[in-house]
């Protein structure tokens, strides 16, 4: 699970993100709302954890604008604004739980975990099958209904079957592949990534060369359209 950070207080920011990586979190830290906009663009995360005070881009801009793109990742906003409207404010523009300071790291990381897990089970029920033409994909159990009957997909491609496919109409870039399929420590080529796309494309498009589901997007990644 990816989790992204925000918190401009040096000490605290350091202290969460020792505890949630003891805790087999990979953790992106940010102290500055503007950066974490742009993070956020160009990666993908589990769950955002967001203070509310913060340089030029505050903890609730940052909740509102990420929650309009995303409506399945976590969002935990942690404030010293501690009034009950505070906490109505953070909540209505989407946040999925609002923790004020000073907090036990023990209940932050409680609530990290319930938040990640009701995310993780609501994800399950909504994708376990996905229908598109004539195709079936039981993510699951990684087996698929294609264009020449039954197959078994590998994990990763099974994992961006299923990346493309919960964000139909919306370009998914080569670096949101990287991260999300095969993570930050393999780099595979252009070309691998290319090779997994065509072979999506043999098992599900009625004709390879003129895709109908699977389209590249020159210089910056692949679509999937419904």
């Amino acid at each position: 699970m990816r989790i992204l950070l925000v918190e401009d207080e040096e000490n605290l920011n350091k202290i969460i993100t020792m505890n949630l990586e003891m805790e087999g979190y990979e953790v992106v830290s940010c102290d500055h709302g503007r950066k974490a906009l742009e993070i956020t663009e160009n990666q993908h995360f589990d769950l955002l954890i967001l203070d509310v005070m913060l340089p030029e881009v505050t903890g609730f801009q940052i909740c509102e604008k990420v929650r309009l793109q995303n409506k399945k990742v976590g969002i935990i906003i942690i404030s010293a604004k501690d009034t009950s409207q505070d906490r109505i404010t953070g909540l209505k523009l989407g946040a999925d739980d609002y923790l004020t300071k000073p907090f036990l790291l023990e209940e932050l990381l409680l609530r990290v975990n319930n938040v990640l897990r009701r995310s993780s089970e609501e994800k399950s029920a909504e994708s376990a099958i996905f229908k598109f033409g004539d195709n079936e994909v039981n993510f699951s159990t990684y087996v698929a209904k294609g264009q020449h009957g039954m197959v078994e997909l590998t994990k990763k491609e099974a994992l961006l079957l299923q990346l493309l496919l919960e964000r139909p109409n919306e370009v998914v870039s080569r670096n949101q592949i990287l991260q999300t399929v095969w993570g930050y420590d393999v780099y595979p080529s252009t070309r691998t990534i290319d090779n997994f796309i065509l072979a999506l494309r043999k098992q599900f498009e009625p004709d390879v060369r003129n895709p109908r589901y699977f389209h590249s997007i020159r210089s910056v990644g692949y679509k999937f359209t419904p």
